[in-house]
């Protein structure tokens, strides 16, 4: 017994000189397969991961906010990893950007208590889904909108949502795959707008199920072209039969905007472009 105390405190002091850091990551998740590791498929999680090894000199493991699906972005994904590797935030930033494909990029890393949990300690998440409506499709925007034929009606589009907002269950926006224990979501805003040609959807939640937003998305799509009343919607969260609802819109549209965490971690704000995607 005597022999394994020495051990007991090599690991103690080991655990005590790991640090814990949070970073918001910024990526077009085009090339990738999704945010989270894949064994025979490219991700966001084992490039970022490589890259904050090579500057760690060490294995990385993050942890994230929540898992994009392929082709989806983000502007503020947030991780959090564990370290003993000493470097400095400014190491961090530019280190890890430096090994990283131009389609990632860290925006900030800053050191946070061992309480902080990048997933579970998320009070809600932001998501917006851009729809391009006009005749020509953008080559530009083509990873980055949706692009629909039919000139869509907004404001109908944007009524429609409102009946989304508030505790539901949301069992009719839910993929098949989805392995959330339970259907039911807080909704705090859902909102339609339109921007000259382009239509913007802007949802926040506690969380989200398995494609929730893009199912969404597909729903309002027959009510933006008047094949559906804005009752619809409602109809739909009654129903709680993803069968009956619309179509799963593309991933291309997505992207994860921002994460809130609760006033005990004071984290800076994602670089948000209102005037951009």
């Amino acid at each position: 017994l005597a022999a394994k105390q020495p051990l007991a405190r090599t690991r103690t002091k080991r655990q005590q000189a790991l640090v814990r850091w949070a970073a918001c990551v910024e990526y077009d998740g085009s090339g990738y397969h999704g945010w989270q590791s894949q064994p025979h498929a490219s991700s966001v999680q084992d490039t970022l991961e490589a890259a904050l090894a090579r500057l760690a000199d060490r294995p990385v493991r993050t942890v994230c906010s929540g898992r994009t699906d392929t082709g989806v972005h983000a502007q503020g994904q947030i991780v959090h990893f564990d370290t003993d590797a000493k470097r400095s935030e400014r190491a961090w930033l530019l280190g890890t950007n430096r090994y990283l494909p131009d389609d990632i990029a860290l925006q900030w890393v800053i050191p946070v208590p061992e309480t902080f949990h990048a997933r579970f300690g998320a009070v809600s998440r932001e998501y917006r889904y851009w729809i391009l409506d006009r005749t020509a499709p953008s080559a530009l925007w083509r990873n980055r909108a949706f692009h629909s034929h039919n000139r869509l009606d907004a404001d109908a589009m944007h009524v429609a949502a409102q009946h989304l907002v508030g505790r539901h269950d949301f069992s009719a926006f839910r993929a098949a795959a989805c392995q959330a224990k339970t259907p039911w979501r807080e909704v705090s805003r859902c909102d339609v707008s339109r921007h000259g040609d382009w239509v913007r959807l802007d949802v926040q939640a506690n969380a989200f199920l398995h494609h929730m937003v893009r199912n969404i998305v597909g729903s309002l799509l027959p009510v933006g072209r008047g094949l559906c009343g804005d009752d619809w919607i409602a109809q739909l969260l009654a129903l709680g039969d993803r069968r009956r609802a619309g179509m799963t819109a593309p991933a291309q549209g997505l992207s994860l905007r921002r994460v809130h965490y609760g006033p005990d971690f004071d984290l800076p704000p994602p670089a948000l472009d209102d005037d951009g995607w």
